[in-house]
């Protein structure tokens, strides 16, 4: 075995659900690692067969409306064999540079966790301008210390039963790193795919959006601070922008003008206006949570009398 192919001392965890089109390249990009698991959801397509197919450890987790999530549920009842766990959804790729760069960090062990920054593709195209770059995840931890935070949105409804836009609180004084190499975000699946995961996002986002305009926050234990790291910088930023008029023609603005998202061609022309009609879909439920009741209330649904 080569030094490049040398398996690296790390548990992948894979969350999924109905993934059989990002499976295979996802796997393929973590083959270098020590263990594999995916956790899933009931998945009704091949993912199962295809994680099997290449000998990963597949879970299923059963979701119970409200905590623990996904991830968090794994970490803390999966018999993990390494001390460093990556977290890789079904549409990312870590690259073998990206391989080499953790299997060296792991070696010097500065660090409790490390932040990889994410390239996303979108219809084929790096958004290297106007989108989220750079957009920084800490994926890279060790397992017994590291969680993700309870941003107190289980009272919405359709949100979806993984972790997405939660962050790792690290319990550790020597904190996280940043990695060099990227990890590559791209999604094999058709844009009806991506407007109904983001019809979820929208009704976790709106339900942040209430809790800072209500004062309660957003619930979690990183904080905001425009001194601090990249994502206590963007929670501070976020209590500004929560407050703003226009926000989806702000949000078009900001990612085709002043991001220069116009030098990404068509796709990024099509990603700032998608991203602004998220922002839309944003503000029209967070009106339904303020003078409308709760946000897909179930209660609210008619209930089938068989009378």
């Amino acid at each position: 075995m080569t030094a490049t192919s040398a398996k690296v001392p790390v548990s992948v965890l894979i969350p999924a659900k109905n993934e059989e089109a990002n499976l295979p390249a996802c796997l393929e990009s973590v083959a270098r690692a020590d263990e594999i698991f995916m956790v899933d959801s009931q998945s009704e397509d091949r993912s199962e067969e295809i994680c099997q197919s290449y000998g990963v450890n597949v879970v299923q987790f059963y979701f119970n409306g409200s905590w623990p999530k996904k991830k968090n549920w794994a970490l803390e009842n999966l018999p993990f064999r390494n001390e460093w766990v990556l977290i890789v959804d079904c549409d990312e790729r870590i690259t073998d540079a990206s391989w080499d760069e953790i299997a060296a960090v792991i070696r010097a062990d500065k660090h409790d966790g490390w932040y990889i920054n994410r390239r996303v593709f979108f219809l084929g195209k790096w958004i290297k301008h106007g989108g989220k770059y750079p957009d920084w995840n800490l994926r890279l931890f060790k397992h017994a210390i590291g969680r993700y935070e309870n941003l107190k949105t289980e009272d919405v409804q359709n949100t979806g039963d993984n972790e997405v836009h939660e962050h790792v609180v690290l319990n550790s004084k020597r904190g996280a790193g940043y990695l060099k190499e990227d990890m590559m975000h791209e999604d094999f699946r058709s844009i009806y795919h991506w407007l109904a995961r983001h019809n979820r996002y929208s009704n976790w986002e709106a339900k942040i959006y209430y809790n800072l305009l209500t004062g309660k926050g957003e619930g979690g234990t990183i904080g905001a601070n425009f001194f601090g790291d990249d994502v206590q910088r963007k929670r501070f930023l976020k209590k500004i922008w929560v407050r703003l008029p226009f926000k989806p023609t702000l949000r078009f603005i900001m990612f085709y003008i002043l991001q220069l998202g116009f030098l990404d061609g068509k796709a990024g022309y099509i990603y700032a206006r998608l991203i602004a009609q998220y922002e839309y879909h944003i503000g029209v439920k967070l009106f339904e949570l303020r003078f409308g009741g709760q946000l897909n209330k179930q209660d609210d649904k008619p209930k089938y009398n068989p009378k």
